[in-house]
Parts: structure tokens; sequence; C-alpha cells
């Protein structure tokens, strides 16, 4: 048997890698996060050949002190927390600390900054996917900050041969850019693809700027057949727009939800929904929607995994309830000539739980309930 042994340190991001950055998508994710974090109020996405030959993002952020900069490319060095207590509360879109360092591990990537509003004398650094000191460079730049990211997976073939094709990681890095466009109406969003202008998005302050931004991610037809919610129920918040039963689905391909400005993917959130509509949607349809949850940091769990799409709610019941009975209510008074006095019958969830699709509370399962 090997005796055991230390990695290296190039060796371990690439580990890392291959759970954080999966496809080009994966690259502008996290760095599009790293730019709302810091405040940015425009960022601006370049790409080639969907993303594999170059991904350039632009933001106009606090940027990075030059000193600082070897540091971003290190693992497990961040700003954004200090200690378990702020783990515990995570109020900002990335938290871990490994996403440029993964990233400069399979790509050539430069990381240019600059932090003084008054001069355009900013600091690079490089990385080109090998265990080296960082060297770090004057160079001109504004306020902000840019990561220029070429060739990914240059030095591991193998990840490279699974990349699909330019039009298919292409469509995953736009529907990135729009899931953010989705979570900050107050940040313009800016997308070109070989040269092209795919997306220019402006902030949009007034709600009927808002709407704008959602006809133009989901398209027109969803704002004209969606209905605007908002609901709240100390110590929970729910507003966004759901489209009519009318407009439903063959595939659930427009349903966003975000909590605290994150976009997720969570059973218990998606269940809710599904309830609220089983009366009201054919077999096989799915609604589409825009939703937005707000609550104390403290009472999710956003540390499940290496992407942070999944997330732990402390009372999973309680926010299930939440949702169910405000989407419940929208649709209600949406509903045509709902039947009175029919009793709807428990449904069985998992773990001995069950939902009234009347009153959307979940309750213990009654053994004779079964059936």
């Amino acid at each position: 048997m090997s005796r055991i042994r230390l990695l290296s340190s190039r060796l371990a991001n690439q580990i890392a890698a291959g759970e954080v950055v999966e496809r080009p998508a994966s690259v502008v994710k996290e760095v599009l996060e790293n730019s709302l974090d810091a405040g940015a109020g425009r960022v601006d996405v370049e790409v080639e050949a969907g993303g594999a030959k170059l991904i350039r993002i632009r933001d106009d952020g606090a940027g990075i002190e030059a000193e600082d900069l070897p540091l971003a490319l290190s693992r497990h060095a961040t700003s954004k927390i200090a200690s378990l207590e702020d783990l515990e509360q995570v109020g900002s879109l990335g938290f871990r600390g490994e996403a440029l360092a993964s990233i400069g591990s399979v790509s050539r990537l430069t990381l240019t900054s600059n932090t003084d509003d008054s001069d355009s004398e900013g600091s690079s650094a490089l990385c080109e996917g090998r265990d080296m000191d960082v060297q770090v460079r004057p160079a001109a730049h504004p306020r902000g900050t840019t990561v220029e990211v070429r060739d990914l997976f240059f030095n591991t073939p193998a990840r490279r041969k699974f990349l699909r094709t330019e039009r298919t990681e292409f469509n995953h890095l736009e529907e990135v850019v729009k899931r953010l466009a989705l979570s900050r109406f107050d940040v313009a969003f800016n997308l070109r693809h070989n040269g092209k202008a795919i997306h220019s998005l402006r902030s949009a302050g007034s709600a009927a700027e808002r709407q704008r931004r959602v006809a133009s991610v989901c398209g027109p037809a969803f704002m004209e057949q969606a209905i605007a919610i908002e609901a709240e129920a100390s110590p929970y918040r729910l507003w966004g727009w759901v489209g009519l039963p009318t407009f439903s689905r063959s595939q659930a391909d427009l349903q966003y939800f975000f909590v605290n400005g994150r976009v997720i993917r969570d059973k218990l959130v998606a269940h809710a929904v599904r309830q609220a509509y089983r009366d009201v949607l054919y077999h096989g349809r799915h609604p589409a929607f825009v939703l937005y949850l707000e609550l104390d940091p403290a009472q999710v769990d956003v540390n499940v995994h290496p992407t942070k799409h999944e997330v732990r709610f402390r009372d999973g019941r309680a926010v299930h309830n939440f949702i169910f009975s405000s989407l419940h209510r929208a649709l209600a008074e949406v509903r045509p000539g709902e039947a009175a006095g029919v009793e709807t019958p428990l449904v069985a969830m998992a773990d001995g739980l069950a939902v009234d699709t009347t009153t959307g509370e979940i309750s213990d399962q009654p053994v004779l309930a079964w059936g």
C-alpha cells in the first residue's frame, strides 16, 4: 500500500476545480458573484467560442489592493467571512475562497484591479495553471476589477473533451447571466459573444424598469400572462411574478427562485410551488415564475455544496407553509369558478409528513390517510 502524503497545491486546486469549475458557465458564475459582492453597478461580460477560448469580465466595484492580488489567487482566501459566526449568517454570494484558485489551476488567468477612483494606476496578477509565485505588475485600469480567463482546461485535456458544442456551452453561460440579472436589478449587465452584443440590460430602479428587465430575460409573453405577488408574514417576505395557469410550460425551464438574492434549487421550495399549482395545471405541465424569498440570513444555511445552489432552511416546514399559502391565495384570486365545499385530501410527503393542499400546512401524516 502506498504511503500517505500531502497533495501538491496544484493538484489540490485542480481537484477543487472539478467541483467548482464544471464548464465556462461555472467560471462566469463565480466571477460575477465576486463582482456583485464588490458592489459593482455595472458588469461587462465578453466571451469567445462559448467561453472555452476567452472569458473577460470587467466590473466597476471596489477593486482589490495590489498587495492582496496574490492572496486572491490562493485557496481559502476571502474578504467575505472571518469567523464561524459569519459563516452561520452569510450575506454575500461568495464566501468559500476557492473560485479564483480553482479557475487559475485550469486556465490562463489574469486578474487586474484598481481601488482608486482618482487615477488609472492599477495592478495585474497572472496565474497559468501551474504552481508558481504570482507576479504583480503595474497595469492601467480604472476603479474596479477585470478577470480574464483564456484557454479553459488547456492543461486538463480530459476535462476539455467533455465540453459540449460552442452553442450549448454559450447557452449555459447566458443562463447564468440571466439568473444574476434577475437577482440584482440595481446592476447593469452587458453580454457579448464572439464580438456580438447579446444582452444590454440597464440598471432597473423603478417597478416599471424591473418589469421590463424581467420581460427582457423571460420574454414579453411571460410578463403579459403573469401576476405580481407580494406577501409577508414575519420573518418571511415573498415577492415577484408567477405565471397564470394558462401560461404553463412543457418543461421547468422558466423557473427562478431566489433566497436573499441567491438563485437556488431546493426540493422543499419546488414542492411548495407544485402544490400551489396542483389544482390548476394539467399533468405534465410546469409553472413559470420569478420569485424572491427574503428572511434572516441566520435562518438559512448556504454552505451545503461548492456550487452554492442548494440551501437548508432552519425551519423548512414554516418556509414551505408560507410559500404554499402565499401562492395558493394569489392563484385562487384568478381561478375561474373554483369549486366550493370540496374536500381536498392530504398529499403524502417523505418522512411521514403530509401537506394540506387547501391551507398549505405540513403536518404529521395520519396512518389512515395512506391509501
